[in-house]
């Protein structure tokens, strides 16, 4: 998509910029599916965590490969699904969620990512996504889906927002590295 800031057009007696013509006209034009994920989409799903990670300022945080997201999806006991997000055939989103156990509630999804490339993050392909992950919540008998999100994240908090979400401010995170394990 190619963004011109700079000109802008009569539109009704007003002045559009170009590009948010560009914007509705692409939106207007695509074609969105949200469906399963598969093992072939694999590569483009991994781009896409990359993605999440520069924007999150952790680009070399990412350590999982292609092997490691065919085993751990695809294998013989896979521990996480996925929805991809395709605009004319092209990959331009993913939700990766798996199964996870409370002691109180029982069944629970954790919604582990959401991403969106950049140039698409204007079409509510993220509000697809996150319907289709609660859709499957309610399919499994899931008694809630939880996610965590950067406190300075904003967008995605005003996102979660509009879902009346409750965000657990007392509960903290805590983690022991793949390091911290093998030293335990």
């Amino acid at each position: 998509m190619t963004v011109f800031l700079s000109k802008v057009l009569p539109v009704s007696g007003c002045f559009v910029p170009v590009y948010r013509l560009q914007l509705y006209f692409t939106f207007a034009r695509m074609e969105l599916k949200i469906r399963k994920g598969y093992k072939e989409d694999l590569p483009a799903v991994l781009g896409l965590i990359r993605e999440l990670a520069a924007y999150e300022r952790a680009p070399d945080e990412v350590v999982v490969t292609i092997e490691d997201l065919e085993e751990d999806g695809f294998g013989e006991r896979p521990i996480f699904r996925f929805f991809v997000a395709e605009a004319d055939g092209i990959i331009v989103g993913m939700a990766l969620y798996y199964i996870k156990y409370s002691s109180w509630k029982g069944k629970c999804v954790f919604l582990e990512d959401i991403i969106v490339t950049n140039e698409y993050r204007r079409f509510k392909i993220g509000q697809s996504l996150f319907k289709e992950v609660v859709k499957a919540a309610k399919a499994l008998h899931a008694r809630r889906v939880e996610w965590q999100v950067l406190d300075w994240n904003e967008p995605a908090i005003r996102f979660y927002e509009k879902y009346d979400t409750q965000f657990m401010k007392e509960w903290l995170s805590c983690r022991l590295t793949e390091e911290q394990i093998n030293e335990f």
